[in-house]
């Protein structure tokens, strides 16, 4: 019985309305490139304060893939 491995890398996303779309973002894209994408798991979220003022949202994603060989 053969099992399967997965990989699984780090992606920041960001987006200027939510943390939702920050990691929405970040799935899309790599989607785009990486094949069978399996999970995501938002590890982190923070902000980017300038001036006093919250200028964007970033989410920390762990996602996995399906390994092929």
């Amino acid at each position: 019985m053969a099992g399967s491995i997965y990989k699984i890398i780090e992606l920041v996303g960001t987006s200027d309305i939510s943390w939702e779309e920050a990691a929405k973002t970040a799935v899309e894209t790599a989607g785009e490139s990486l094949k069978d994408l399996r999970i995501a798991e938002v590890t982190k979220l923070d902000m980017i304060i300038t001036n006093g003022k919250v200028t964007a949202y970033r989410a920390r994603v762990n996602v996995s893939f399906k390994y092929q060989k």
